[in-house]
Formats: C-alpha cells, structure tokens, sequence
C-alpha cells in the first residue's frame, strides 16, 4: 500500500508542476504582492514540483525529494493564503476549497514526511 501511496504522491506532482509550466497564471493570479518575481517563481516552484516527484522513485534519493517536498510546500503557503485572502474579497463560492487546502497542506507534509523516515545509509 505504501508503494501505491508513493506513485501517487509521485504522480500528483508531476501533474501540479506541468500545470505550473502550461498555465502559469493560474498561479500567478494567487502570487502574493509583496513578493517579486512571480512569473519565475511559479516556473520554479512547478520544475521544484517535478524534480522532487521524480527523485522520489529511487530509494537513495526518496528521503531527500520528501525533504524537498516539506520545504516547498511551507514555501508556497503564502501563496495558498493568499487565494484564501482573493476568494474571501471576491465573495467567491469556492472560499471553502481555499479554506480547505490551508489544514490540506499539514496532511501533506506529513505524507512527505513519511517517506523521510529512512534516510540511507553510506555504504
């Protein structure tokens, strides 16, 4: 069963970085003001996306890729808040989704968090 979890965190982003990469502003739109460079920080964060899926296939690799993993999803927070703080101010019907996906990222870190657990060992 964990390795079906793996493959599936594996392919959820690959698939949330090529979105990143084909459709920028999309991301662009919940960019937070007060930081620059939007438009490569979305490319980034979306390579960031698929690199990390990718290296975690190879066990050496795993504990690292879900390290990263941890990291970007702390970094992209702001912009998850941010989407939350635009649907408020717009009365979208979707606040709960963006509501929903700031307790979400917790549940993901920890799902990266489990792959961490075996860092291997120098041979």
């Amino acid at each position: 069963m964990k390795t079906f979890f793996l493959y599936l965190m594996v392919a959820i982003y690959v698939l949330a970085g090529l979105i990143h990469l084909i459709h920028p502003d999309v991301y662009m739109n919940i960019m937070p003001a007060w930081l620059g460079w939007h438009y490569q920080l979305v490319i980034i964060s979306g390579v960031c996306e698929i690199l990390f899926a990718l290296l975690l296939i190879p066990v050496k690799s795993r504990p690292y890729a879900a390290w990263g993993i941890i990291l970007l999803l702390l970094a992209v927070f702001p912009a998850n808040w941010q989407m939350m703080q635009n649907f408020k101010a717009e009365h979208n019907p979707y606040l709960w989704v963006a509501v929903a996906r700031l307790p979400l990222q917790i549940v993901f870190i920890y799902w990266a968090y489990t792959y961490t657990l075996s860092l291997p060992t120098r041979s």
